[in-house]
C-alpha cells in the first residue's frame, strides 16, 4: 500500500477565507466553491477537493442550500452535481471577498520583500 504524503503547501498558504475566518469546515467549503466557481462538481467531489469530511458536509449543506450559494447543475447517473449560484449575491460577495483578502495578502507580502530588499543591500 502506498503511503500518502500530506501536501503542506497548501497548509503553508491557506486560501483566502481560510486565511481571514480561521480553518474551519464552513470557511474550506466557501473556499472551495469560489476558487472553482466555473465547474461543477458532485458532493463527494466537493468533500474530497476541500478537504471537509463526508459527515460535515452534509450537516453544512442544507445552509448553502438555504441561503441559495448552491446550485444542482445536473444529473450523471445517480450523481447530482453542484456549483456556487454565481447569481446569488451573498455568493458574489464571498467571492469579492475571497479576492480582495487575496489582493490584500499579496500586497503586503510584496511590500515586505522590498523592505527585506533594502535591508539587505550588501554594503
Amino acid at each position: 500500500m502506498k503511503k500518502i504524503e500530506k501536501d503542506f503547501s497548501r497548509e503553508a498558504n491557506p486560501p483566502s477565507i481560510r486565511r481571514l475566518f480561521g480553518d474551519s469546515a464552513i470557511a474550506r467549503l466557501i473556499d472551495f466553491l469560489t476558487l472553482y466557481k466555473d465547474f461543477d462538481y458532485s458532493k463527494a467531489e466537493i468533500s474530497r477537493n476541500s478537504g471537509v469530511a463526508w459527515k460535515t458536509l452534509y450537516r453544512i449543506w442544507p445552509t448553502l442550500e438555504k441561503y441559495e450559494l448552491v446550485k444542482k447543475t445536473r444529473q450523471i447517473g445517480r450523481a447530482t452535481m453542484y456549483k456556487l449560484n454565481t447569481e446569488n449575491p451573498i455568493a458574489k460577495a464571498l467571492d469579492a471577498l475571497s479576492l480582495e483578502v487575496a489582493v490584500y495578502d499579496a500586497h503586503r507580502i510584496a511590500e515586505e520583500e522590498i523592505a527585506k530588499e533594502k535591508i539587505e543591500i550588501p554594503a
